[in-house]
């Protein structure tokens, strides 16, 4: 199925089934009911536009943002002279983040000196999963997939991480992709990765093109189980995969679009890589104005979960 939120009577909205430019809404009301198992049954056909959406899951029980993609998490620590530990490539970091999703239309709010940053990902949404599950019970638990624009306040996150206690500040409201889909509904993925080219445009430009089945050293299953080492997972989490980021051929840090590389799907790691080459940084973060657009298609060329595209604005 391809899963949508209406707004509704609550901030959780309505859910509906989306087919084309119909769609039905589901018995049970909203996703997080469907998520616990709730009555499936299809209503009505009535329009639908797209542009009318919520986030797919507007509030979670929580998100947990994890860093699959090393080659990202390395550059980033580069670019804060932080030390990238060899256990990095085998024990994933993960933070829990704000549980409530903005719509995929949603403007974001900056100030100066914010270092307001976007950060493309791939998200799955779960069911229940049991404290200290398996890769492969993990597997089974996961219900949707999504897209994900995680942003970060790059120039307030040092202070909040020489604290030693984690984002707050740093780390405001994400924003979701208007469809979230069951694993049926996508041929590219293969039970634990989506394989599929992440689009990121920046004011209208080229600015990713990262394969978001590519690098990722730690799949689905494994950062749902490193999630629940401890604890059981509500239905109704959301697992991000971290900033989609792949090397060169060459192993190299990655090139622009432009130059005929991949891309990057965030401005820090453009930053550090300005920075390595060049010895300064050139590509500002996003200020008032700019316009971000993310998407991924399917081998017809039609977006696969609608279309991300946010315009920065004051704060």
């Amino acid at each position: 199925m391809k899963l949508a939120t209406l707004p509704g009577p609550t901030p959780d909205g309505r859910l509906v089934a989306v087919e084309g430019d119909r769609c039905r809404p589901l018995a049970c009301g909203t996703m997080l009911a469907w998520l616990d198992g709730g009555d499936g049954t299809l209503g009505a056909a009535e329009p639908f536009d797209i542009r009318d959406v919520l986030a797919p899951l507007p509030r979670s029980w929580q998100f947990l943002d994890g860093s699959s993609y090393v080659n990202h998490v390395e550059l980033v620590r580069r670019a804060r002279g932080a030390e990238m530990p060899e256990s990095f490539w085998h024990d994933p970091l993960m933070y829990q983040g704000l549980s409530v999703f903005t719509p995929p239309t949603a403007s974001i709010p900056s100030k100066p000196g914010w270092g307001t940053d976007l950060e493309a990902e791939v998200a799955v949404v779960t069911g229940p999963v049991p404290r200290g599950a398996s890769p492969a019970e993990a597997a089974k638990a996961i219900r949707l997939i999504c897209l994900l624009n995680d942003i970060s306040l790059r120039g307030l996150i040092p202070a909040e991480l020489a604290k030693g206690f984690g984002f707050v500040h740093g780390k405001p409201a994400s924003a979701l992709s208007p469809l979230a889909l069951t694993p049926d509904e996508l041929p590219g993925w293969d039970g634990a990765r989506l394989h599929g080219t992440l689009r990121v445009d920046l004011n209208g430009a080229p600015f990713g093109r990262a394969e978001a089945g590519v690098d990722m050293i730690f799949d689905f299953p494994h950062l749902i189980t490193h999630a629940a080492a401890t604890r059981d997972l509500p239905a109704g989490t959301v697992i991000g995969s971290g900033t989609v980021s792949n090397r060169d051929a060459d192993g190299g840090p990655g090139r622009p679009v432009a130059e005929g590389g991949r891309g990057y799907n965030c401005i820090a790691e453009q930053r550090v890589v300005e920075t390595i080459l060049h010895g300064d940084a050139a590509t500002p973060f996003l200020v008032p104005g700019d316009r971000v657009k993310i998407d991924m298609q399917g081998p017809d060329d039609a977006s696969l979960f609608g279309i991300i595209e946010q315009e920065v604005i004051a704060a």
